[in-house]
């Protein structure tokens, strides 16, 4: 341990001891987590690792009396504190190892309190025993459930719970999450915004080798799990080009609605969801449902000119709709219209939701994150259908990306491709970057 580190130690004790009486914890908490910042900073990781552990793991164990230890002695009795403290804290060191992509000590970090579950000794004293449990049931909750995500999203997927191919979403529902520390929520959007980009680029040279007459030797890995379908569902998503692209509608619809009163608004909104969506049933399902969610809800802000606030709630209430309204499970809505066999379809009426309010994007991503965290604890061969439905959203985000573009190139004469006629094989599609992305 450096010189500097090992004299912060000291400094940080003294502090924990000074306030033995507790007369302000905001106080004491904020010269701790200063410390952390600028341990983190200026000393070795291993260095900051090792004070980690002196400050929360170490004094539990070697306990000559039954006297509080080290920093419990500012929370008294009170748990929820102690557990807020001790998050934050491991978020001010992720935060920066995130920043400079020192992967391996978050890694470490998570294996100290692993370590110290797999190693922790017994005691006689009451109070060491009650903060050994506080320590305990912070490894036991969703916040450590979350923290291990940074840790281990670059894992081989083969190997975890199939879950974790969706880290992305968890994280991104974390970074909006206003309820976590502002550490955590600048991680995770850092940790998410990384793996969105590389599945895109993994999709993007997969899509490039896998249609090269080169050897199969050096073809990408498809980020999927659909297969080689998976060209055939990127061309009937990059199919709507031109004028009757989803960028091109949502601007028309955006500019015929922008003097509409908010009643009005709700009406246009409805028809279009489903302009373009040529399954009857799946019409008629969601024009139902939208409308009775929709008709009556801020019927006191019905005369109002729709405005930027009106648009975004309004989005994101149809956003609950199809996907969760309690964010704890799946709403009535999304089971209806999955049961009907028809995934790509949500996903193309939840794209043009974004598509004409992109601040609702998080919004939408937050909600899939509660989804898969529904479906966590199903195995995977009983929710395919659910998994099918992630990985066609996860594609067509990945398309329909600011920084990406995807167009089709016809390499074949096809006299069979009509209006209503779409031959996937006749075509090849192709991705590059947009000029100044």
């Amino acid at each position: 341990m450096t010189a500097h580190s090992l004299q912060n130690t000291q400094v940080n004790q003294h502090i924990v001891k000074e306030n033995v009486k507790r007369p302000d914890l905001q106080v004491i908490q904020d010269k701790i987590y200063s410390f952390l910042v600028d341990s983190v900073q200026q000393c070795l990781p291993e260095d900051v690792l090792q004070e980690f552990k002196l400050l929360f793991l170490d004094c539990l164990d070697s306990p000559c009396s039954d006297s509080t230890p080290g920093i419990y002695e500012i929370f008294i009795d009170n748990e929820q504190d102690f557990h807020n403290t001790l998050k934050r804290c491991c978020y001010i060191l992720v935060n920066n190892w995130e920043s400079n992509r020192k992967y391996k000590y978050i890694q470490e970090l998570v294996k100290l309190f692993a370590d110290y579950k797999a190693t922790r000794k017994q005691t006689t004293f009451t109070k060491i025993a009650i903060f050994q449990n506080w320590i305990e049931n912070f490894i036991k909750s969703e916040d450590f459930k979350e923290l291990k995500l940074f840790a281990y999203r670059n894992e081989d997927k083969s190997k975890r719970h199939w879950v974790h191919r969706y880290t992305s979403y968890l994280l991104a529902a974390q970074s909006v999450d206003q309820n976590n520390p502002k550490e955590q929520q600048e991680a995770a959007r850092k940790a998410s915004k990384q793996l969105k980009d590389k599945f895109k680029f993994e999709l993007a040279m997969y899509i490039a080798r896998s249609q090269s007459t080169a050897s199969n030797k050096t073809r990408y890995k498809n980020p999927s799990v659909l297969g080689d379908d998976v060209l055939r569902l990127i061309k009937a998503i990059v199919v709507k080009k031109g004028v009757f692209s989803y960028e091109n509608i949502a601007n028309i619809f955006l500019k015929q609605t922008q003097n509409q009163t908010f009643k009005d608004f709700k009406d246009s909104l409805e028809k279009y969801l489903i302009f373009s969506v040529q399954q009857p049933t799946f019409v008629e399902t969601l024009q139902q449902q939208v409308s009775e969610k929709l008709s009556a809800w801020k019927s006191e802000y019905d005369e109002i000119i729709i405005s930027k606030d009106l648009l975004l709630r309004t989005c994101n209430r149809v956003i609950d709709c199809l996907t969760t309204e309690n964010g704890r499970e799946p709403s009535p809505l999304f089971i209806l219209l999955l049961s009907q066999g028809h995934p790509l379809t949500l996903v193309i009426v939840l794209l043009k939701i974004i598509l004409i309010c992109k601040n609702s994007r998080s919004h939408l991503e937050a909600r899939i994150a509660n989804l898969i965290r529904y479906y966590d604890k199903y195995p995977e061969e009983e929710c395919q259908w659910f998994i099918n439905f992630i990985e066609i959203f996860n594609i067509t985000l990945a398309i329909y990306a600011e920084n990406v573009e995807y167009n089709l190139v016809k390499i074949e004469a096809d006299q069979q491709t009509s209006e209503f006629h779409f031959n996937p094989d006749a075509y090849r599609v192709f991705s590059q970057l947009k000029l100044g992305q």
